[in-house]
């Protein structure tokens, strides 16, 4: 049973890493997670009477299906964060005329699960649901920079091979902390500013971070500053609200 069930996570995650693919043919499916043709094609028939994995009618081939989207709603209707952080992102979007966003970390991966849309025609658009490597963005680096600082290392040691680049980014965390919020620009779109600081729970874990996305037009230090202030407060806010 266990088996089973860790050869499905792997074609699950193998589904889930092909974002950008039009599915998966069961063939690629069996040699990338190295198993036969006849197992991963029982795996893929049991998943899909789930509704965990489906196929696509024209091509027969395999993506992740539905049951995984009702089950990430169901988490974030339950998350208590994400209740008590949306009035509050409310606010700070009607403030700071700009999107709103609030992440979650899962592992080496921060993940966007809620965000509250610009009312401007020209705003930053946010992807709910896509995993970042937790060393990439100003959400995700100024998470880091609130953990333990041996928690952030292992992390950052499983992501980044260049010992440099990752003592470079190690050294940044002490002066993000002390500022707290972190600025990032362009790291995941061009022509954007991401400017967040990090959500604490109770006994001062690393819960998330709410950010503000900024188009970089035209963007002085002063509004960088006054949007650094902005969302640190609102992170605060939060905290409190969860017990940080």
């Amino acid at each position: 049973m266990v088996q089973s069930i860790d050869r499905a996570m792997h074609i699950v995650q193998l589904l889930l890493s092909g974002n950008t693919r039009s599915g998966w043919a069961i063939s690629d499916i069996s040699e990338r997670v190295g198993l036969p043709l006849s197992t991963t094609h029982r795996l893929i028939s049991s998943m899909m009477e789930h509704g965990l994995v489906t196929q696509i009618p024209d091509t027969k081939r395999y993506k992740t299906g539905s049951r995984w989207m009702e089950v990430g709603l169901q988490q974030l209707e339950e998350s208590d964060m994400r209740l008590a952080a949306r009035p509050i992102m409310e606010q700070l979007a009607d403030e700071a005329k700009e999107t709103v966003f609030l992440s979650m970390p899962y592992g080496l991966y921060s993940m966007g699960v809620d965000k509250v849309e610009s009312q401007t025609k020209l705003r930053v658009v946010e992807n709910l649901g896509e995993r970042i490597a937790m060393h990439i963005g100003a959400p995700n680096k100024a998470m880091l920079a609130s953990m333990d600082p041996r928690e952030a290392e292992a992390i950052l040691i499983r992501l980044i091979d260049d010992t440099n680049k990752r003592n470079e980014l190690l050294q940044t965390l002490p002066s993000i902390k002390q500022a707290g919020y972190c600025v990032s620009y362009a790291e995941l779109t061009e022509g954007t500013v991401a400017i967040s600081s990090p959500i604490m729970g109770f006994g001062r874990k690393v819960e998330g971070a709410i950010g503000i996305g900024v188009v970089s037009y035209q963007l002085t230090d002063e509004r960088v500053a006054f949007l650094g202030k902005l969302v640190t407060h609102a992170a605060l806010e939060i905290s409190n609200r969860i017990g940080g």
